[in-house]
């Protein structure tokens, strides 16, 4: 376990040349700098936002929910019990295609339309109630809002906030403060809690994808705290919690039936999108990584794979971009523009921006 141990944690693969992990170790009183423990502290944390999630959703979300008259709808058409179709449906697929009905109707004697909808019926069993639904989003909601203010509270006080140079001064000397170790942990806290809980949260056709961008989330997020890359590292965290919490408010509306306020939204969510994504991430965030630390530090071999990693997120940024145009585009064509009043005003009715496309192109993220 040493030998793994000290091949894992090579100094010159993480640190900058003449630079060791001993120089690190030993700071001036009152200086600490980021180490690898810290990142354990985020488990129980973990622990402690999946408790608080499930009491938000109980003594908060449902009675706010309860309050916009959404309430647990119960399945009206339960599927038969068929131990035969059941295993199908668990075991191989709960869509069949028409070489499986043919052979199922044959096996049991059905028509093959009472055996297409005996599996819309099942289908229908396991989907979440719109109030299931309503309190995710809303915890969800809830805390990207509230991390992202305080994101944005610290990160107006740091002078790497508006001078991204800063960045990499005296790096990697650079003490951890309070306020930034919070707001880390917090972050990783809040993403393993994310992977706990997607196995109890509502089965989505992304899980797999989901799950993985999870764990590249907390790789990331504990590969630059190791790193002490924590500066860069906030900006990011920043950047993209700027529109997620936009997007599940746009899911609320839509779950309480403001369709308006749904639309208007979603239109407001893919604008900062783009911003942040496409504007503020590319010239700020991946300037100062790839060309600003280049004249500063240096690279060295950590510094490729964190800026690798940061191009590649870069990649996916323009493909959820182009989804997300994909289906304003679609809103905006297939909507109605009618005149509001003889002042000019207009007003664009987009079509219902359905739940299941805003859940596919989050995340989020």
């Amino acid at each position: 376990m040493a030998a793994l141990s000290a091949w894992f944690w090579n100094e010159r693969f993480w640190l900058p040349h003449n630079v060791t992990w001993a120089d690190l170790a030993d700071p001036a009183p009152g200086v600490e700098y980021p180490k690898a423990s810290h990142l354990l502290s985020a488990l129980p944390l973990a622990l402690g936002i999946f408790a608080v999630r499930i009491l938000f959703e109980r003594f908060i979300a449902r009675p706010c929910a309860f309050l916009l008259h959404i309430h647990a709808t119960s399945v009206h058409w339960r599927a038969t019990p068929n131990p035969v179709l059941e295993k199908v449906f668990t075991s191989i697929t709960k869509c069949p295609d028409w070489r499986h009905l043919d052979g199922l109707s044959k096996q049991l004697d059905w028509d093959v339309r009472k055996v297409q909808q005996w599996f819309r019926h099942r289908r229908n069993q396991d989907k979440p109630s719109v109030l299931t639904k309503f309190c995710e989003s809303m915890w969800r909601s809830t805390f990207y809002l509230c991390i992202f203010t305080y994101g944005i509270r610290f990160l107006w006080q740091c002078p790497w906030m508006w001078d991204t140079h800063h960045c990499w001064y005296n790096y990697p000397y650079q003490v951890l403060t309070p306020g930034l170790y919070h707001y880390y942990v917090t972050e990783l806290g809040f993403y393993w809690s994310l992977m706990f809980s997607q196995f109890t949260d509502i089965k989505r056709k992304d899980f797999p994808i989901m799950f993985i961008h999870h764990l590249a989330t907390v790789s990331l997020i504990s590969f630059s705290y190791a790193n002490n890359m924590l500066r860069v590292g906030s900006l990011v965290m920043c950047v993209h919690d700027a529109s997620d919490f936009i997007l599940e408010a746009a899911k609320l509306a839509n779950y309480a039936k403001y369709q308006r306020l749904c639309d208007f939204l979603f239109v407001l969510f893919a604008v900062v999108f783009f911003i942040t994504r496409l504007v503020i991430y590319p010239l700020r965030i991946l300037n100062t990584t790839l060309f600003e630390s280049w004249e500063i530090i240096g690279p060295y071999p950590s510094w490729w794979l964190f800026n690798s990693l940061l191009l590649v997120l870069q990649v996916l940024h323009v493909i959820w971009s182009y989804l997300i145009a994909g289906i304003a585009y679609k809103a905006l064509v297939r909507g109605k523009v009618r005149q509001l009043d003889e002042t000019g005003e207009w007003d664009v009715g987009l079509v219902r921006c359905r739940q299941v496309m805003m859940v596919q192109v989050r995340q989020d993220r």
